[in-house]
C-alpha cells in the first residue's frame, strides 16, 4: 500500500492517516484488511457513523484511506466504492455539471449577475 501511494504522489502526512485508517480497521475486526469481506467494510463505516459518531471530515478520511487500500492496493471492486456517495455536491463529478456550465454561463452574462450554483440539482433546489 506504501508503495502504491508513493507512485500515486500522495503526500507523506497522507500516507501515514491512510494507513493509520486501515490499521484501525484491522484493529477493529483484529485480522488482516486482506481477509475482511465488503460487508464487514460496510459495518465498518457504519460504526464510524452510527456508534463512534465520527464528524464528516474524519469519516471521509476513512473511507480514502479503506477505500484505497481496497481499491487500488488489494484491487477489489467493490460496489461498496462504485455507488453513487450521495447528491450532487457540486464537484466535478456532478453528472449534471457540463449541461450546467452552459446554463451559468449564459446567466452570467445576464445584466442582473446573481449567484449562480454549479449544477442543475442544485439550481433545482434553490428554485424548489
Amino acid at each position: 500500500m506504501i508503495e502504491d501511494m508513493i507512485l500515486a504522489g500522495y503526500t507523506p502526512g497522507t500516507r501515514q492517516t491512510y494507513l493509520n485508517q486501515v490499521r484501525w480497521l484491522a484493529k477493529h475486526y483484529m485480522i488482516a484488511p486482506d481477509q475482511l469481506t465488503e460487508q464487514q467494510v460496510r459495518d465498518y463505516f457504519l460504526y464510524l457513523r452510527e456508534q463512534k459518531k465520527v464528524a464528516r471530515g474524519t469519516f471521509e478520511t476513512a473511507r480514502a484511506g479503506i477505500r484505497f487500500c481496497f481499491f487500488i492496493t488489494l484491487d477489489r471492486d467493490w460496489s461498496l466504492f462504485s455507488k453513487k456517495r450521495s447528491p450532487c455536491r457540486c464537484r466535478s463529478g456532478c453528472p449534471t455539471l457540463d449541461r450546467t456550465r452552459k446554463f451559468a454561463n449564459s446567466w452570467a452574462r445576464s445584466s442582473t449577475p446573481s449567484i449562480v450554483p454549479a449544477c442543475a440539482r442544485c439550481t433545482l433546489a434553490v428554485c424548489a
